[in-house]
């Protein structure tokens, strides 16, 4: 009776508007963009879904797993998520939310470090980026050192998010289930 609630609110998106309403009240001083991995349960990448669709379960070093893409405001708290396949690349967050960002900057890891995906589409739209250059940049660029220290705050977010045990070992097969089940824990950390 409960997962088929829960499966229902999925399907019409009730639990990632309960999320979107309580992630409104944004601060966008900042935004923070990163992605972690999660390993999928060996039961959940079985299957084929019945109506062909994609489960965002994908292979990579350790196996089959699930990459949770998420923007974060000032403060650390999300403010938008969408999921890959394991394999899937860093990258992938920064096509999705860069477009229409709403912040003065963007701190995110070196793996953001991409001169016509990330930091022209920034420089476009007059956008900081704060993002430490790779090692084997060919012109070097300055980065703010003292602000991409607060980027702990995006990390301390997943590190919340997978304290809830159906989140950390992707415990639902559909991809659609688990982002629900995403919204869902993120709406409970908002609320804290």
């Amino acid at each position: 009776m409960v997962h088929t609630r829960f499966t229902r609110w999925a399907r019409t998106g009730v639990w990632q508007q309960v999320f979107e309403t309580l992630a409104e009240d944004a601060d966008h001083a900042y935004a923070m963009l990163d992605s972690t991995l999660l390993r999928a349960h060996q039961h959940r990448a079985g299957a084929l879904n019945k109506r062909g669709g994609d489960q965002a379960i994908g292979r990579g070093k350790g196996g089959l797993g699930t990459k949770i893409h998420a923007l974060t405001d000032t403060l650390g708290n999300p403010t938008g998520f969408f999921l890959s396949g394991g394999q899937a690349s860093d990258l992938a967050g920064a096509d999705r939310w860069l477009p229409g960002l709403e912040a003065d900057a963007l701190l995110a890891d070196q793996a953001s470090d991409a001169d016509a995906r990330v930091l022209e589409v920034l420089e476009a739209a007059d956008v900081i980026a704060v993002i430490p250059p790779q090692r084997n940049r060919v012109v070097a660029r300055e980065d703010d050192k003292a602000l991409y220290k607060a980027r702990y705050l995006s990390e301390n977010f997943f590190e919340k998010l997978k304290q809830f045990r159906a989140i950390a070992t992707r415990d639902d097969k559909l991809a659609r289930n688990f982002l629900a089940g995403i919204h869902l824990a993120s709406a409970c950390i908002l609320l804290k």
